[in-house]
């Protein structure tokens, strides 16, 4: 595993762009945490958020149905169908619901790199 720290921020190669799936997920494994990483290919946007759905808090929505609402990326729970923004994590079913933790996604080279703080933990 190939790591660049800048600014705080540790980014880490997760996998080649050819391995996620269009429109769709992948569960990445950094350290100890799955991190889920989705590529949405009309828009050309990569996003990551934990693996761990908070509402029942089982590591699934890297299997997660992607789409959009009013034209913001999302993501739902494969067993519960709550929904999530993959921009910022906010719950979209309720807003007193929890949110997710989300990561910066970068791609160079047909690689892409997943950032996180080294001082917070994925869940």
């Amino acid at each position: 595993m190939s790591t660049l720290s800048t600014t705080g921020i540790t980014w880490f190669f997760a996998c080649k762009t050819t391995d996620v799936p269009p429109n769709g997920g992948v569960c990445i494994k950094y350290k100890e945490e799955q991190i889920a990483l989705f590529y949405f290919t009309r828009s050309d946007a990569w996003y990551a958020t934990q693996n761990l759905c908070p509402h029942r808090q089982q590591m699934a929505l890297s299997r997660g149905m992607t789409g959009s609402h009013q034209g913001e990326p999302k993501v739902a729970c494969p067993f519960h169908k709550k929904t999530f923004s993959l921009a910022d994590g906010r719950c979209l079913n309720d807003e007193h619901e929890c949110s997710l933790t989300t990561y910066p996604v970068r791609t160079e080279d047909d690689r892409v790199y997943i950032g996180v703080r080294e001082n917070e933990e994925a869940y």
